[in-house]
């Protein structure tokens, strides 16, 4: 008996070590830097299945959704996207990122939605909801929202968050065995990462250092397209006065508290002029 117990705690031991040089070699060859603000972060994911994992989602996402067409508000939602579209394609291609934006299919809907909601899934396939207009006021404060939301997308925070649940929930299996085997958690998984169908506002779940990490490329690629990044400080006051009820605590909370977020936004517009264009 004493002979079986330790073989079997060496092999338990045998096994613990083989599975932690797995992990330790994903971390160290999973790792990608974000763009602009250099952080190493963690993406497991292959860029082909997520971003088919994306556009099926979007489009029965809009199937099931009234999307607005040939209205102002509509063809503003598509000029501004255009133009950030364009300045994060010039970006990219500065700095030698654009194998980046392979695969990518850009597209900006309006949808009707009393939520003060917009996201980007991969891909840059953007939905803006009806609901936030009447806070990003006009074409500058949707500007704001959405390159604050295209941001979130080409830096990859969705893939990111998916690498971690990979890892944390399902062992760190690819992302082709994780569907076949288990495609309801999977897909659970998916939408829980990228944020569709979440209502937290304007923003989709991400933790305060991504969101953080949005602000700063957001910034940047407004200014490319030429619209003045000052104005991202009365929309995020616009947006505190427009949420319902009390925020909870900083640090109980994915987000930004509203004042720390303004304040971070203060310092980084100085960066963000640097990239300005009217």
């Amino acid at each position: 008996m004493k002979v079986h117990f330790r073989d079997r705690i060496r092999n338990f031991r045998a096994n613990y070590m083989k599975l932690l040089l797995v992990f330790i070699i994903i971390l160290i060859t999973a790792c990608q830097t974000v763009p602009i603000t250099g952080r190493q972060q963690l993406n497991i994911i292959p860029s082909e299945t997520v971003l088919s994992m994306s556009y099926t989602n979007y489009r029965e996402f809009l199937s099931s959704h009234t999307v607005i067409k040939d209205t102002q508000d509509a063809e503003m939602v598509k000029r501004v996207g255009r133009r950030i579209r364009h300045a994060v394609e010039t970006y990219f291609s500065q700095n030698n990122l654009s194998d980046r934006l392979n695969g990518y299919k850009w597209a900006f809907n309006l949808v009707e939605d009393k939520a003060i909601n917009a996201w980007c899934m991969p891909g840059g396939k953007v939905v803006v909801y009806t609901g936030i207009l009447p806070v990003t006021k006009d074409e500058t404060g949707l500007a704001v929202v959405m390159g604050h939301e295209i941001a979130h997308a080409v830096a990859q925070h969705g893939d990111e968050r998916m690498s971690q649940g990979l890892l944390a929930q399902m062992g760190g299996v690819a992302l082709s065995t994780a569907l076949s085997e288990k495609p309801k958690e999977t897909t659970a998984l998916f939408m829980t990462a990228y944020g569709l169908g979440t209502q937290v506002g304007v923003l989709l779940p991400y933790s305060r250092l991504q969101e953080s990490e949005a602000d700063r490329l957001g910034l940047v690629f407004i200014a490319m397209a030429g619209y003045d990044p000052h104005n991202a400080i009365d929309f995020w006051k616009r947006m505190a006065s427009a949420k319902q009820g009390a925020s909870p605590p900083e640090f109980l909370s994915t987000h930004p508290a509203d004042e720390t977020r303004i304040r971070n936004i203060e310092k980084l517009i100085p960066e963000a002029m640097r990239y300005y264009r009217e």
